[in-house]
């Protein structure tokens, strides 16, 4: 039992640190991205249906992050597998927004910003799970 309040705790922080990046991303992608370069207008984000949708749907991915993380860095300490963890979350979630269609447009870079952004919310949230797990907010994993 405690191992699933641990496993809960860490989703927890890695469902907060996915929505927190995802407002990030997304006010850096409407004040900025789009409003200064042009070829990357389409990442303009309005607050609407999709938005929230999106929103939840990064609050629920960074929650099954958190669980994942915690049970990739047990005991063994190995920083590729890490690093192969936070790149999967990644590169799934950005491409699976680029399959959905969500942004299609005739020039490449919004497809490329996407699973880069996407990357760059698990990198954050492995930060945070990280330093929860040093300050002792999460226990890792204890192999039995």
């Amino acid at each position: 039992m405690a191992e699933r309040i641990e496993s809960f705790k860490a989703g927890i922080v890695g469902g907060l640190s996915v929505s927190f990046a995802f407002v990030l991303v997304s006010l850096l992608n409407t004040f900025v991205l789009a409003k200064y370069f042009q070829i990357l207008a389409s990442l303009h984000s309005d607050i609407n249906w999709r938005l929230c949708v999106s929103g939840a749907v990064a609050t629920f991915i960074g929650l099954l992050f958190g669980v994942t993380y915690r049970y990739i860095i047990r005991s063994d300490k190995n920083p590729q597998l890490k690093a192969g963890g936070v790149l999967a979350f990644g590169l799934v979630r950005g491409l699976t927004q680029i399959e959905l269609g969500w942004n299609s447009h005739s020039t490449i870079w919004p497809f490329v910003v996407m699973p880069v952004e996407s990357i760059l919310w698990f990198v954050l949230a492995a930060i945070a799970l990280d330093t929860a797990i040093k300050l002792r907010w999460v226990k890792p994993f204890s192999s039995i």
